[in-house]
């Protein structure tokens, strides 16, 4: 009898990453206008606030992977998410942009932990014969909050045109989320602490530093686009109120794509979706960037939604395959390490090139580093994989 996909603790943790990931994107399309509007900051200022967050979690990943196999996952999980609920609400009081810039910072360190904690623990509850289908569907959680989230918040603040609602709308549904997580059950588990000599490899996961660099190319020109998509729009295109469209469709080819890759998931064709998925993806990448009218604004982010719909489960797969059992949570650290720091350097770099060059020179610059990425997948990165694979 096929083991039960949809058990209670699943949907559980489902529920509270879609919580999570919610309250992160109500504000997010937001925010570039915020420190506009609030504190007449620049395209290199906006860059730079905005990368802090992301580096700060980028430093925290590491130190969450091996946090989560060290000690109980639910009190680190409760932790974190707790402490990023707080971070919601700390930006009400930022009364300066110096002061909003290191709430926003600190935010991403406790945010990077509780997307590391949720990951591993989502495996944890998972049936190991249903474990690669089950990591396809969880990305639907975020997938579908990225579709509605953005849409509402904007929605919301052309209503009350009010950021400390948002603010404050983020961190009650991240309140939510911690609830959810306080009434999971997990099953008892050996911790390691002190089992074995503390060593790189228990903070990330170094056979897997070839996926590492392609996770990173993609976060690159992802960190671009997603910061100065509502900006641009506005300044270039006359798109006042189609940014929450942009990353509805976003999510929408997300979430297309998980679906229907989810089988070939399941077979174990990880390789074969990863493949698909990156060559699909940059495709959307140079459309935005080469054609400057408002179809290609909208077709854009949907295309590169199908392709990271069959990118992104597909690394965390293998990302998964090429560690012990006692490595998960060092593996997805890994994952979501090379995801923030290409973030991190996107907003940061993007912010430089699109002050000084423009908008267009900063999208292609994405476009560049990105075709790196694929040229070093299907030439290295791929074969990396295949040869160094547990199972």
């Amino acid at each position: 009898m096929e083991e039960r996909l949809w058990n209670s603790e699943y949907l559980k943790v489902w529920c509270s990453n879609f919580l999570l990931y919610f309250a992160f994107m109500l504000m997010t399309p937001l925010l570039p206008l915020y420190l506009t509007d609030t504190y007449s900051a620049n395209k290199e200022v906006i860059g730079l606030v905005l990368s802090g967050y992301a580096l700060a979690a980028l430093l925290m990943r590491p130190f969450s992977g091996y946090m989560v196999d060290t000690w109980p996952r639910k009190l680190v999980l409760l932790i974190v998410y707790f402490l990023t609920c707080v971070f919601f609400g700390s930006y009400i009081i930022a009364g300066s942009l110096t002061m909003f810039a290191i709430f926003r910072m600190l935010h991403g360190a406790p945010f990077g932990a509780t997307g590391v904690s949720l990951s591993t623990v989502m495996i944890d509850v998972l049936p190991s014969s249903r474990r690669a289908e089950g990591i396809g569907y969880f990305g639907l959680s975020n997938n579908i909050a990225s579709a509605i989230a953005p849409s509402i918040g904007l929605l919301l603040y052309a209503r009350f045109h009010s950021y400390n609602m948002l603010f404050a709308l983020s961190m009650l549904c991240s309140l939510v989320g911690v609830i959810v997580d306080a009434t999971l059950r997990l099953k008892p588990r050996e911790c390691i602490a002190n089992k074995s000599k503390l060593s790189l490899d228990r903070f990330l996961l170094l056979k897997g530093w070839a996926l590492f660099l392609v996770i990173f190319s993609l976060a690159f020109a992802y960190g671009i686009l997603s910061t100065y998509v509502a900006i641009y729009g506005r300044e270039k295109l006359g798109i006042t109120t189609g940014t929450g469209l942009f990353f509805t469709l976003f999510a929408i080819g997300l979430i297309v794509s998980r679906l229907t890759g989810s089988h070939s998931l399941r077979e174990g064709k990880m390789v074969r979706n990863a493949s698909m998925g990156i060559v699909v993806s940059i495709s959307g990448f140079i459309l935005f960037s080469a054609v400057h009218y408002e179809w290609a604004y909208y077709l854009a982010p949907f295309v590169i939604g199908l392709g990271n719909g069959h990118l992104w489960p597909a690394l965390q797969n293998m990302f998964i395959n090429l560690a012990e059992n006692n490595q998960r949570g060092t593996a997805n650290s890994t994952i979501l390490t090379g995801w923030d720091l290409g973030m991190a350097v996107g907003m940061f770099a993007g912010g430089s090139v699109a002050e000084h060059w423009g908008y267009y020179a900063a999208f292609w610059t994405g476009v560049g580093l990105y075709m790196l990425g694929l040229i070093f997948y299907f030439t290295y990165a791929k074969q990396h994989f295949l040869r160094n694979k547990l199972r």
